[in-house]
């Protein structure tokens, strides 16, 4: 399979009064054609920033793509205008935002939000436009159509209006399509039935899927490939199965032992020591270095590259480095 998305040294910065966060930290990923890969960390280690770098969401001046490139299906997309930006979105690449309370416009209505990217990148007429829309709505499971349509976003539930989002994004059949946390705040009944419908539209259209997440279940369920952030940097990746039959770092190891094991009855679950390290006081090392059991005097001081650890994986992480002596 070629790569559909290939990004090398990717770093996204934003200024504050306090100086500079480096948000996402020279990382480098690629998704195959046909291939769901899915990021996976804490809150505020990277993933939905990198999701932004993706789709040209990151505006200045606080924010900026600080360096690095971000090539879809042969284009960079660093070096695209608005304009250019603005036809790619939603028709070759689209998003499945985090809350689509929030998302969606709330003073128009559900049936205008659908038709707008078909009129813009299929120029279907109103009439067309209006139909295929119907069409949109019923593959994504929701009854009475035509009522759906005239509704605006404050008349749906949150799992009815995560379904209107899909709609929207896979309506000019995209080839990448990029969900940040499509399950979240809903129950795990909806949660099923909306990773079906993903799995479902890639499999009809090989599309390919960049899957943010938190949550280890999806990740076991969707992934072909895993890449696992921790404050703005890739520590670990590798193929679904092996990065859980075997996981290497240290955070990736505690990720898994933090999720609950059905039949396994426990006094109390595990939960990794420690915070995530302030993004303004990093300091060259493993970020991890605080929360590690296994630290040493080198991860305190400098920065472990990402190698390969196995057939189909990668960790950074000085254990698996050749030996250094600090003293």
């Amino acid at each position: 399979m070629n790569d559909l998305l290939n990004i090398e040294h990717l770093s996204t910065h934003f200024k504050t009064e306090e100086g500079t966060i480096k948000a996402v930290d020279d990382i480098s990923l690629h998704v195959r054609k046909g291939e769901t890969v899915c990021i996976v960390g804490e809150s505020g280690c990277g993933k939905s920033i990198t999701a932004m770098s993706i789709m040209g969401l990151i505006e200045g001046p606080a924010g900026k793509v600080a360096g690095g490139s971000i090539h879809f299906d042969g284009r960079d997309l660093t070096k695209l205008n608005r304009h250019e930006l603005r036809h790619l979105r939603g028709n070759e690449i689209a998003m499945i935002f985090q809350e689509p309370m929030s998302s969606l416009n709330p003073v128009i209505t559900i049936g205008e939000q659908i038709v707008e990217p078909l009129r813009v990148h299929l120029n279907l007429s109103r009439r067309d436009a209006h139909t295929r829309a119907i069409e949109l709505i019923e593959q994504v499971g929701i009854s009475r159509p035509e009522q759906i349509f005239r509704s605006y976003p404050h008349e749906l539930s949150g799992g009815m209006l995560q379904r209107i989002m899909i709609a929207i994004a896979i309506s000019c059949n995209p080839k990448l399509l990029i969900a940040d946390e499509p399950t979240t705040a809903l129950d795990v009944t909806i949660q099923a039935q909306i990773l079906d419908l993903l799995r479902r539209f890639k499999e009809d259209s090989d599309m390919s899927i960049l899957l943010i997440t938190h949550d280890l279940g999806v990740v076991a369920e969707m992934a072909d490939y895993v890449i696992v952030m921790y404050s703005g940097k890739i520590v670990e990746e590798g193929e679904v199965t092996q990065l859980f039959a075997n996981p290497k770092h240290p955070y990736t190891q505690g990720l898994l032992r933090s999720k609950p094991v059905i039949n396994q009855r426990q006094d109390e679950l595990y939960s990794i020591p420690g915070q995530v390290p302030n993004p303004l006081e990093l300091q060259p090392s493993c970020y991890f270095h605080d929360r590690c059991e296994h630290c040493m005097a080198v991860c305190r001081i400098e920065e472990p590259n990402l190698k390969k650890v196995g057939e189909q994986q990668k960790a950074a992480c000085w254990l698996y480095e050749e030996a250094k002596v600090y003293a």
